[in-house]
Parts: structure tokens; sequence; C-alpha cells
């Protein structure tokens, strides 16, 4: 704005000086009296000089693209890739947050997707010729039970019942009567015939014992044996004398109960509950096979489908979580600033990183008023002064007029891009500069 009134000034001086001159000219050749006319004196006046409509405006340097970059959510830095200077490709990674969970998360979905996908192949493949004999086999099975309860008990099973149910009873029997004569006077008599062994051989025993090897001598051994003779005889015989236990006889009892049970059971058809009972299972199984020979219903395969869909659809969300964590270079540039540190704690959506290719330079000046603004159009000649680099003179065009002006102090300004036609390598980013646009 400095330079805008330093302008006018000028403008204002000069058309001053240019009327003081010819009306102090025209009045001095009236005082001469040299005999010239008002008409040739106004044919002698030099004519107006017209200044051009410039607009000056204060500018600022930047790169041809840059970016502020921030992470997409809040967690803390565990890796920094690049340094502060680096120059980085597009996509190139700048740093990483902690993501523990977002992997954790991404091999959950992946066993899930496995699940479904297996899932979805068994139903695709349909029933297997193995399904399909297993449920035949439980048909065949089912239809057996059922004839064996409608037919008649065959003779041969009516007579392998019946000797069930008799050998049941012999075992009863004899349980309740106890031991007979014969076997009680047999078992006294090997209890005698062992106790009088043991009195052998204690008395053989005794003539060595007093030996320091006695425990290596046949006698001990004999003795040994004897005595264990005698004590299975001695049990042996205390067992029949004692008789059945009530444990043997309920044992004996129950086998008799089940023994008739298994006849009667063989001598009379099937209830008709049973029947009826066996005829639903029947069905059932017969059910069952067709459904395996029918094979799956294409609802199940769709509903399986979309089950894998949903399944993918939320590993995709996982991977952009995990994506979320890291900060990837938009575009390929200088790194011009790095402010991320190890272990600190980053919120999501505050820059942290300055991003620009200085490979080019343009001239933004957001000091076009409402009335300047009007008077310039794209392609306008530009004059660029550098602050500081007085001894550079720069020119270019303005290449695009932001339509929309924004409230500055009070003024509605506008924001205008110059691209310089020559470049300077001792350019920077934010320096000040003036701009002379003639429209």
């Amino acid at each position: 704005m400095k330079r805008w009134f330093f302008v006018l000034l000028v403008a204002i001086v000069l058309v001053a000086g240019w009327y003081l001159y010819n009306n102090g000219g025209a009045n001095f050749a009236a005082r001469s009296g040299d005999g010239a006319t008002g008409a040739e004196a106004e044919a002698t006046a030099l004519p107006v000089v017209q200044t051009p409509n410039e607009i000056v405006a204060e500018a600022v340097v930047v790169p041809i693209q840059y970016a502020s970059l921030s992470m997409s959510s809040s967690g803390i830095v565990s890796e920094i890739l690049v340094q502060e200077g680096a120059i980085v490709e597009p996509g190139q990674l700048i740093a990483r947050l902690e993501n523990q969970r977002q992997l954790l998360n991404i091999a959950q979905a992946e066993a899930r997707i496995r699940s479904l996908e297996a899932r979805l192949r068994e139903l695709q493949s349909g029933t297997r010729t193995e399904d399909i004999a297993a449920s035949q086999a439980a048909v065949d099975a089912a239809q057996a039970r059922l004839a064996q309860l409608s037919e008649a008990a065959r003779t041969e099973d009516v007579t392998s019942a019946q000797a069930s149910v008799a050998a049941a009873q012999a075992n009863y029997n004899q349980v309740i009567g106890g031991a007979d004569d014969n076997d009680l006077v047999n078992a006294q008599a090997n209890l005698r015939n062992a106790e009088a062994e043991r009195s052998r051989a204690q008395s053989a025993y005794n003539e060595v014992r007093w030996r320091p090897d006695i425990g290596a001598l046949p006698q001990s051994a004999s003795l040994q044996t004897a005595t264990n003779n005698y004590e299975a005889a001695q049990a042996q015989y205390d067992i029949l004398a004692a008789g059945s236990k009530p444990a043997q006889i309920a044992a004996a009892q129950a086998e008799v109960t089940r023994a008739q049970a298994a006849l009667d059971k063989t001598l009379a058809p099937g209830s008709p509950n049973e029947i009826a009972a066996q005829q639903a299972e029947v069905r059932r199984a017969q059910a069952q096979l067709a459904l395996a020979q029918s094979g799956v219903r294409s609802e199940t395969i769709e509903a399986s489908q979309a089950d894998l869909s949903e399944s993918q659809i939320a590993l995709m969300q996982r991977r952009v979580e995990l994506a979320d964590t890291e900060l990837r270079a938009p575009f390929g540039g200088t790194v011009a600033s790095l402010n991320l540190r190890l272990g600190e704690q980053v919120q999501a959506g505050s820059p942290v990183v300055d991003l620009a290719d200085f490979s080019s330079w343009i001239i933004e000046t957001d000091d076009l008023t409402e009335i300047g603004v009007v008077e310039i159009q794209e392609g306008d000649f530009v004059e660029i002064n550098i602050d500081a680099i007085p001894d550079l003179d720069l020119t270019g065009e303005v290449t695009r007029i932001k339509p929309l002006g924004e409230n500055k102090q009070g003024d509605i300004t506008y924001t205008a891009t110059i691209i310089p036609d020559t470049f300077d390598p001792r350019l920077r980013w934010r320096m000040t500069a003036a701009v002379t646009i003639i429209p």
C-alpha cells in the first residue's frame, strides 16, 4: 500500500509540474509583447502525458507446490524415516505411529475371511458322496429296526434268550445256597495239608537259622512258600464257610431279571409307542437323505457370500485404520520442516511436516483491494521486486485471480498468483516482494 501511495504522489507532482509549465509559458509570451497571438501560443503547447494505471501490491515467494501434512489419527510416534531437508518421492513413508492394535485387527479379519472362503467353497462344491452314503446307511438302519419291532420273534432268538435266563437262575441258586459239603471238605483238607507243609518247612528252617547266610539258603525260601500256601488255603476255607455276601446275591438276582426282560422282549413284538417312535426315526433319516441328495440351497450360498463380502469390507476398513497411522508424501519434494519426536503423542489434524516442491517458484499476493482487482486480469504483465535482493529485477504475468475475496482488517482483498519469467537461486520460501501489475 505504501508503494501505491508513492506512485500516486509522483503522478500528482508530474501533472502539477506540467500544468505550471504550460500556463507559465503562455503568460510569459503574452507579457513579452513579441506580437504572438493566443492561438499561436496554444499551437506550441506540449501534448498531455498519460501515465499507466499501475497497481502495486505486497507479495510473498512460495514454492510451486507445498502442503502442511498432519497425521490422520492420534497416537505415539514410533518411527521417523526422514530428516528435515530430505528429498522424498510421492508415496514415500515419512513417519509411523504405534500400530500393534491395527495389525492385530487385520490378522483377525484375514482369519475370518479364510474361514468364510472355506465355508463358501464347501457349499459350492455340493454334498459329498460320503455324506450321502452315510445318510443312506442311517435310513437302512432305521428301517431294519422298525421291521424288527413289527415282526414276530425268531425261534433261535427265543431259544438263546431262554438259555440266558436259565444260566442266570442257576448262578443265582448257587449263590443263595452257598458252597456244598464236598467243596467245604476239600477246602478243609487243603488247609490241613498246607499247615503240615508249613510245619515241615519251619523245622528245616530252625535247623539252620543260626547261620549268617540264612536268607540265601533254600530252607528260608521253602518256609516262605509254605506260609503263603497256608494263608491262601485258610482264606479259601473261610470264604466257603462264610457263605455268599449280600452284594453277590443282589448281583445274581439282577442278572436273572435282565435275562428275563430280554426273553420277554424277544417273545413280544414292539409296543405301539415303540413302533410309532421308530417310524418317526425312519422319516427323519429319509428327510436327511433327501436333503443330502438335493444339495445346498441357493439362499444358503448367497448368505455365505454376503458374510464373506461383509468381512472383506471390514478388512479394508482395518487396513485404512493401519494406513492412518502412517504419514506419506502426497507428492515429491523437500521436507522443509519436521516437527516430530520419537515417543511423543501427536493429535490427528495437527500439522507436523511442511513439504514443498522447490523446483520452481511462484509469487502470491493477497493485497489486491476490491477497487484494484477489477482493473487486472489473467495474463497482465508484472514487475517483481524482491525486498531481500534489491538488485534482482524480475518480470512475470498474472496466471490466476482467486474469485473469492477475504476480509483483511476491514478491507476485502483478493489473491493473485504470478509466475516469474525467470528464476534466481537466491529465492527462499516466504521472502517478501513488491509487485507492480500493469493492466
